[in-house]
Parts: structure tokens; sequence; C-alpha cells
């Protein structure tokens, strides 16, 4: 393993989506649900959830660059949510489901803009790509109960019909990228 971690920042919908799709990739050590991208200080779920806080549901992502890159991170990222739907994910409606990267220095905003001009041109999505890049201020941890929600509340319904769905997507789309306990 490095000795050296990076993290990503990054927002597509419910957290909990993310963070459970995230953890099953070989390079990931950590993933945290947390808000960012906002104005408040210190914000809740409950604030948050209002719209008002200028925040985003993100997860911060720690890796092993030796093992994953950012730009790996991204392909996975865009893979598990629509990048063209501004401020929401399905039923999930409001600005802190937007599609947001939220880039910890100027190599991760180049490798996201980037990955952004790659995917337009291939015309990935009938729709334009409304994905925020920008620097990352704070983030903020979200509450214990969030964390590892799906691990924990597996049989759950949003959990079933949500989160499941995009869990077994990576898991089909990036077997080459699974945690080797998931690959059998």
């Amino acid at each position: 393993m490095s000795q050296r971690l990076e993290r990503a920042t990054l927002g597509g919908g419910c957290f909990w989506c993310l963070e459970a799709a995230f953890d099953q990739v070989a390079g990931v050590m950590e993933v945290v649900s947390g808000y960012a991208g906002g104005h408040a200080p210190n914000p809740t779920y409950e604030q948050v959830s209002t719209g008002r806080t200028g925040h985003a549901e993100v997860v911060q992502v720690t890796y092993d660059p030796q093992q994953i890159t950012f730009r790996e991170l991204l392909d996975i990222f865009f893979t598990i949510h629509d990048p063209t739907t501004p401020n929401r994910q399905g039923a999930d409606v409001g600005p802190q489901y937007r599609s947001i990267i939220l880039y910890h220095d100027e190599e991760q905003r180049r490798i996201a803009l980037e990955t952004i001009r790659k995917l337009e041109a291939a015309g990935t999505w009938p729709d334009p790509i409304v994905t925020e890049v920008v620097l990352l201020d704070a983030f903020y941890q979200a509450e214990a109960y969030h964390q590892k929600y799906f691990q924990r509340h597996p049989h759950a319904p949003y959990c079933q019909l949500v989160v499941a769905p995009k869990v077994q997507k990576i898991r089909q789309k990036f077997p080459y990228r699974l945690k080797q306990s998931l690959q059998s």
C-alpha cells in the first residue's frame, strides 16, 4: 500500500448510494458521507434537507492512488448517477442532490473537466452534463446514523429500490475494480 493516500469529494444524489458503491472498490480505504459545497458551517441533515444551506450530500473517498486513480474514481462516479439532471437524482429532488465534484487540487480539477468533456464528446447522455466542478472549501461529516447506511440496513425499502441497483451496477460494470472479498 502506498504511504500517500488521497481524497476525492463527490456528490451525485443521496450519499448512501455513493458510499455503498465506492465501498466496493479496491484501492478505496474509506468512504465518509457528509456535506459540502454550501455556505452554512457545521450543517445538520435536517438543515441540508431544506435546500437552503447550499450544501450537497457528498462522500469523501480516501483512496490509494497506486491502486486506483482519480480518473478511475470518476469513471465509477459517472456510472452510478445521472449527471444531466440539475438538483435531482431520481425521486430525490433539491440542490442537496446535485451532481458535484469538489476538487482538492488543480490536478483533480483538470481531470474532472477533461472527463466531462470526453463524456460529452462521446454523447454518453442525450442531455448536457450539469455536474459542478468547484474547489472544496470544507467537508462536514454527516451524522453517525448516515455512515455505512446500506451496510447496516440492506433490507430497508430505499436501500433495496435505489441503493442496491447502483451497487449491482458497479459489480457488473467494474468486476476487475472490486475488493478481493467481493470478486467471488
